[in-house]
């Protein structure tokens, strides 16, 4: 299977995301959702994140030039809320599961209707497939 078709597929193709990317962890873009575009210094911010999730928790986390408000981590997964434009003390459109294989990064951004758990399930197995596959 392509990594396309793993965005479109088993992520996209899914209902519960909105929108993904596929990034190799030395932040080379593998796949994404035609029009989601996130800037090579917004990935390698992420990638650090993994290691040390300080700068993101304190400052929070841009993808597309848009703010996050750092949730919580794991091992291997990130979680963060948009921030609104319109009210930043509340939340915006959504938000984004980061989940790091072995070699992948993977970016899933759900939509404000979408509940995040939903979401989230959809990342992390997908997540825990390539791992599984030496992804």
């Amino acid at each position: 299977m392509s990594w396309q078709a793993y965005v479109d597929d088993n992520l996209v193709g899914t209902g519960k995301v909105a929108k993904a990317a596929i990034f190799g962890t030395d932040g080379s873009l593998w796949a994404s959702s035609a029009g989601y575009n996130v800037e090579p210094v917004e990935i390698q911010r992420l990638i650090a994140a993994f290691d040390n999730s300080d700068d993101i928790a304190a400052n929070g986390l841009y993808l597309e030039g848009k703010k996050f408000f750092y949730l919580r981590s794991g091992d291997a997964s990130i979680y963060a809320r948009l921030v609104s434009v319109s009210n930043p003390t509340h939340n915006g459109d959504g938000g984004v599961t980061c989940v790091k294989t072995n070699k992948a990064i993977l970016l899933g951004h759900y939509a404000n209707n979408t509940p995040a758990g939903d979401s989230t399930v959809v990342v992390e197995s997908l997540g825990d497939y390539l791992r599984d596959t030496g992804f």
